[in-house]
């Protein structure tokens, strides 16, 4: 039994990684449920108010990195409110149509063909669809590092 819920908690948080790539899966709650498999499984014990509190924090960390790093890039690029929700749907639309590239390649087009649609030039709408995909990969990075962090986190607590 004591294997099968360690392949269970490990099932759970390589489904969370998933969820990097395909953004309809929630990462941490997938991260979650392999602590709450832990804690019904053997015992909550080893996970004290001080492991709860920190996996507090890089919750926060992960909900605000997305929208912190693709606001700042493609502001910084001069994108408009159209692009980030192009890229978003682009984000959520692309590894449907195309696993694993669709997720960059989408959210480009969208973004692209939205500032085309607000009359910026090929050029601009060029630079602000690469920007979303810069930051999409830059926010991708910082969750790995978070969500890495929260699962060795965890392996220390218990």
């Amino acid at each position: 039994m004591t294997t099968l819920l360690w392949v269970f908690i490990i099932a759970s948080f390589v489904v969370a990684f998933a969820g990097l790539i395909y953004p309809v899966i929630p990462s941490v709650l997938f991260l979650f449920i392999g602590y709450m498999i832990y804690g019904f499984g053997f015992s909550f014990e080893p996970l004290t108010w001080t492991f709860w509190v920190w996996q507090s924090v890089f919750l926060i960390f992960l909900f605000g990195v997305d929208y912190v790093v693709t606001r700042a890039t493609v502001d910084k690029r001069g994108g408009s409110e159209r692009a980030k929700w192009g890229a978003t749907i682009g984000l959520i639309a692309g590894p449907f149509i195309f696993p694993l590239v669709g997720v960059l390649i989408f959210p480009f087009i969208f973004a692209f063909l939205a500032e085309l649609t607000l009359g910026k030039t090929t050029r601009e709408a060029w630079s602000i669809g690469v920007g979303t995909v810069l930051a999409f990969l830059g926010s991708t990075l910082l969750k790995v590092i978070g969500m890495t962090m929260m699962i060795i986190l965890f392996f220390i607590y218990v």
